[in-house]
């Protein structure tokens, strides 16, 4: 099969190469996935499992990509509740092959039925930032209904799924930016919009919850907005400040079927809109995810066109 692969750490995605590599067997409890679209996160070149395995041993060449929609043509032994020729989504393991390639193999509870109404390359796009919005939103920030919700890099791939599900779920969203990204970010949902290279992050007073997307000064300032009882969010690393009177939450997001199924059904309601920019093919992948240009959605490649 044809593989993205990435074999020097240094070079990040200036180094992904496109090669032949061997078809993945199907361990137990594994499905083989024929990958017709595979989405990909830029800092995945900094995280030590796109690099070694569990015991911290070398597994380069390595292929990245975590994100798949696509068709399962194999089981493993010992699997259920998957068949062969089911559409399927999901997020694959950390520390294993991804999903940057014509064939993966993936435990099948890291995977959901994918309706067929909904597009594969739609599919492949709604993993990380849906499930990273949907945990950050509901299982760390536990959002109510009638909360305030300052969402940074609101035009972003997660940015843009935090502030839909937080509006459907009756908050009211802040969302911040560059100015470039006002009317998109309005267009998602947010009531509000903060140019972070123009406007006073702390006019926007005090929230129930901050998701931080961005790390650095603008997360320690935003711990100072989190209001008695609130929780400030965050996917970068453990936060340096913390709110005075509330929680402060790294987390990294995992695989979860029951989440992803709402998810997806929220994209056949038309209640989610997914933040797509790029679509490329297998051949020009590597072109794609080293853009020249400041990314505007989420990059995706289309395995099988």
């Amino acid at each position: 099969m044809r593989a993205i692969v990435v074999t020097d750490q240094a070079a990040g995605t200036a180094g992904m190469t496109l090669v032949e590599r061997p078809e993945p067997p199907a361990a137990v409890n594994d499905v083989v996935v024929e990958v017709h679209a595979s989405g990909f996160v830029p800092t995945e070149m900094a995280w030590p499992s796109t690099w070694t395995d569990r015991v911290d041993r070398d597994r380069t060449p390595s292929i990245p990509g975590h994100e798949l929609a696509g068709v399962v043509t194999a089981l493993g032994y010992g699997t259920t509740g998957l068949s062969v020729g089911q559409r399927v989504f999901g997020l694959t393991d950390w520390h294993r092959d991804g999903t940057l390639a014509e064939y993966v193999a993936v435990e099948a509870r890291n995977l959901a039925p994918l309706p067929g109404d909904v597009d594969f390359t739609v599919g492949a796009s709604l993993p990380i930032s849906g499930l990273t919005a949907w945990q950050g939103l509901f299982e760390h920030g536990r959002l109510q209904a009638g909360q305030s919700v300052l969402a940074h890099g609101a035009a972003g791939a997660v940015g843009t799924m935090v502030t839909q599900l937080a509006r459907e779920a009756g908050a009211y969203v802040i969302g911040t930016g560059r100015a470039a990204d006002h009317q998109k970010v309005l267009d998602f949902g947010a009531q509000e919009f903060v140019d972070l290279d123009n406007d006073v992050l702390e006019d926007v007073g005090r929230v129930d919850l901050v998701f931080d997307v961005i790390g650095g000064d603008i997360q320690n300032r935003s711990a100072g907005l989190v209001r008695a009882g609130g929780t400030l969010v965050t996917v970068v690393g453990p936060p340096e400040a913390r709110p005075a009177d509330g929680l402060a939450i790294d987390f990294v997001v995992e695989s979860d079927r029951t989440q992803l199924c709402e998810i997806v059904q929220r994209v056949r309601d038309r209640r989610l809109r997914t933040n797509i920019g790029n679509v490329a093919t297998l051949d020009d992948a590597v072109a794609a995810l080293n853009p020249t240009e400041r990314r505007r959605g989420k990059t995706i490649i289309s395995v099988r066109p």
